[in-house]
């Protein structure tokens, strides 16, 4: 005892005085150096908490002997304060943290340009100056709900679908340089454009396109009626086509196998295909494989709503529509359209080397009259008046298109916001402002949402908001020739794109209905649209979000809303050519399609009838919907795309495959490799996962780091091994060509069947007959290595690499 009582005095001699030197961490590392803080006190102030008195001393008389205190009695006395002083101190702290609170969450009204973003999961962005002010989620939303006008959308949409828009007319350009001049009175920081010389198709006024009745001589007899003679294909092959007249459903290679199976042969003749299920230029490609000599297309009242409430095409109307199976320029493939660019010899693959011409319902009716030969089956009778539909052959047509090339300036329209701590990173938000007609929904609807989110947050930068992400708003040209403008800019900037873009947001075709909701998207933003739902409240459905709208009938929001994006839209070409990922938004009529889109009946008026008031409720939803996407992506301090979607991708096409293991096996093969990438993608997208877990959120360099990985994780599954001058669209998924996982996935269910009723003959000499193991072997090549290359980028560093292969 005597010992410790020695020791403990010898502690208190050694104390601290009124100058102590406090160690703390420096701030921004994890294990740092340790700093020296000197800390000057006055005289009997309390020494920090982790310094402290060894010994307590009582008054004593002048001159007296110190008498040796009891330190049990003491040390009892101290651990019973103790609880009081903590719960003291608990009480302190917690009225300075709520009264700090309320003072700083008021100055938020007036955050200047640094400002902090915290997201709904309370992750927050720290600008460069956070100090001076903390602005979240909901203040952010507010102030985007609060700028967004929605009186403006309607007129917009009116007074837009009011002018001439067809694409290298007088008209489109005026309103050029209107819209131009609007983006500059904007308080954006840059407004430019970008011209280009494209080869558009366009009908010869002294040579109109004709359709004859042949007779069994082969003479031109009478001529039928087009009622609508401006409507045409662009890109159709121009000359004539001669054969009887054979009815082929949608046109799809499936209706064409049965049809063959049926006894009746379309190759050389010509083909009556209804429009809808697949697009204009995939009808005529497949014709095209099976031999058939041209193509007509006309719009069944079977696939349009019907009823005496709802409205529908007049029956002499036709359905405009291009064949190019692709996008952008197609005589300029894999290179931009700059003017006095010198372009090699070529043209695209997709363009169609057979006439295609679509006609009216009307004159389908005196087409399919005249067919004789099998009834067709139950589900191809459509709502014509003829009854029944055959199959034919009937008699001999002969088709005359004489539709000419022109070089034709198309103008796209930029405006941009800076970001602030990422200003070489873009979020990428842009819609259609061509139009063949009035164009109300094809592009009057989008070009309305875009200015007013460009009016929105220009609105919210006079008001303090900076995204820390740049913001680019553009309106494009040639969309209705296949997204000419957009693959054009696309083609012309690739190299920094893939770089650069973040994501891409398409207001094309955004309001046909308000019944259903589509999402066409990229699974990276199956996620985040899912959490933007929730917050968006449903145009028709009064008290509830979009979220709860579209699970009202279907638990699975997923397969009610995500679809994979068509070709024919611009946001395609972003992601399956340059390895963007995106999303094209779309109100829907619950059943029949929009009946006036791409015809001369798309007008406002037309339109707001179909909705039946609600057009403008429907146009501010998108915009809402496309708003608060924008500044996620562009505002979070990470990037919300998730990276690990692909892993279930992969495993639902090649859970198909699972059926020929035996039928592969029993020649010496395997998809075991595909398997195995597979495995290293799930393995890198989870450690890059735990990664970003357990990193600190204020480092901006390992912040940047990360979002460079995730933004780039679409890039890395367009195929490194094919050329983007002869296969474009690369994406191992969403492309074309045998690099993809479709492919692989069609020729693999050649073992079970092949045949020569399965393909036209010209298909089948370009593709090989049946199932082919050389060509198996290289295009399980192509897959795996692309899908093995995407894990190894994803894993960061070569070092930290860990595959199975």
């Amino acid at each position: 005892m005597e010992r410790l009582w020695g020791l403990l005095q010898r502690a208190q001699r050694l104390s601290p005085g009124p100058s102590q030197t406090i160690y703390k961490r420096v701030e921004g590392t994890q294990q740092g150096p340790l700093e020296e803080e000197e800390e000057d006190r006055e005289e009997g102030t309390e020494p920090p908490a982790h310094f402290f008195p060894m010994e307590l001393r009582g008054p004593e008389p002048l001159g007296s002997r110190p008498a040796r205190q009891n330190p049990r009695l003491w040390a009892a006395a101290g651990r019973r304060a103790t609880p009081y002083l903590v719960l003291t101190a608990l009480l302190i702290f917690t009225g300075a943290f709520l009264l700090g609170y309320v003072v700083f969450r008021g100055s938020c009204q007036a955050c200047g340009d640094d400002v902090m973003v915290v997201s709904e999961d309370m992750n927050h962005e720290l600008g460069p100056d956070s100090h001076q002010g903390t602005l979240y989620w909901s203040d952010l939303q507010a102030m985007f709900l609060r700028h967004l006008g929605e009186g403006r959308l309607e007129d917009t949409i009116r007074q837009t679908s009011l002018r001439e828009r067809v694409a290298g007319s007088a008209g489109m350009a005026a309103l050029v340089q209107d819209l131009r001049a609007v983006l500059l009175s904007q308080k954006l920081d840059h407004v430019w454009m970008d011209t280009h010389y494209v080869g558009l198709q366009f009908p010869d006024p002294a040579h109109p396109n004709a359709l004859h009745w042949v007779d069994a001589a082969g003479k031109h007899g009478e001529q039928l009626p087009l009622e609508d003679p401006d409507v045409y294909c662009p890109y159709s092959a121009t000359g004539n086509a001669t054969g009887e007249l054979v009815y082929a459903h949608y046109g799809r290679p499936e209706d064409l196998q049965d049809l063959r199976a049926r006894g009746v042969e379309p190759k050389g003749r010509l083909l009556l295909v209804r429009l809808g299920v697949i697009n204009f230029a995939q009808k005529v490609a497949s014709a095209q494989d099976f031999g058939a000599q041209g193509v007509l297309i006309y719009p069944d009242p079977a696939d349009f709503s019907q009823g005496p409430h709802k409205l529908s095409l007049s029956s002499h109307r036709a359905v405009y529509g291009h064949v190019h199976l692709g996008t952008g320029d197609p005589y300029t493939p894999g290179f931009p359209s700059f003017n006095q660019t010198q372009f090699p010899p070529v043209q695209s693959s997709g363009l169609p080397s057979i006439p295609a011409q679509p006609i009216s319902a009307d004159t389908a009716s005196l087409l399919l009259r005249k067919l004789e030969g099998p009834v067709a089956p139950q589900e191809w009778q459509g709502h014509l008046p003829v009854s029944p539909y055959r199959l034919g052959p009937g008699p001999g047509l002969h088709l005359g298109v004489n539709n000419h090339r022109a070089s034709t300036p198309i103008s796209n329209i930029f405006g941009c916001i800076e970001g602030r701590s990422e200003p070489d990173h873009y979020v990428v938000i842009g819609a259609q402002r061509d139009a063949w007609g009035p164009g109300a929904a094809r592009s009057a609807v989008g070009t309305a949402i875009l200015l007013e989110l460009v009016r929105t947050f220009s609105s919210m930068v006079s008001n303090g908001f900076r995204p820390r992400r740049s913001l680019l708003f553009i309106s494009w040209d040639g969309g209705d020739f296949g997204s000419v403008g957009s693959m054009e800019w696309l083609e012309g900037y690739l190299s920094v794109l893939h770089l650069k873009a973040v994501v891409y947001v398409s207001l094309d075709n955004a309001v046909l209905g308000d019944d259903k909701f589509h999402a066409k998207t990229s699974p990276l933003l199956i996620s985040l649209i899912e959490n933007i739902l929730k917050q968006v409240d449903s145009p028709n459905r009064s008290g509830q979000t979009l979220f709860e709208q579209v699970v009202f009938n279907n638990h699975s929001w997923e397969a009610e809303v995500i679809r994979p994006l068509p070709m024919d839209s611009s946001a395609y070409s972003f992601t399956a050519f340059a390895g963007v990922p995106a999303v094209e938004f779309s109100f829907m009529e619950d059943g029949p399609m929009y009946p006036f889109l791409h015809t001369k009946d798309d007008t406002y008026e037309n339109l707001h009838r179909v909705l039946r008031g609600r057009l403008p409720a429907v146009a501010q939803a998108v915009a809402q919907l496309a708003g608060q996407l924008l500044i996620r992506l562009s505002h979070d301090h990470l990037l919300p795309l998730d990276f690990g979607r692909y892993g279930d991708v992969v495993l639902r096409h090649i859970g198909s495959l699972n059926e020929f293991s035996g039928d592969l096996k029993a020649r010496g093969l395997t998809l075991q490799w595909v398997y195995s990438a597979r495995g290293d993608y799930i393995r890198a997208a989870e450690k890059l996962r735990k990664e970003i877990y357990s990193s600190e959120e204020s480092d901006e360099r390992l912040t940047r780091m990360y979002n460079v990985r995730i933004m780039r994780v679409e890039f890395y599954f367009l195929s490194q091994y094919v050329s983007a001058a002869d296969s474009p669209f690369r994406h191992i998924f969403l492309g074309r060509g045998d690099h993809t996982l479709g492919a692989l996935v069609d020729h693999v269910r050649l073992l079970r069947s092949s045949g020569p009723g399965a393909l036209g003959e010209e298909a089948q000499v370009a593709r090989g007959l049946g199932f082919q193991e050389s060509r198996f072997r290289r295009q399980l090549a192509l897959l795996t290595w692309t899908l093995q290359g995407a894990a190894n980028a994803l894993s960061g560093d070569v070092w930290n690499i860990d595959n199975n292969f």
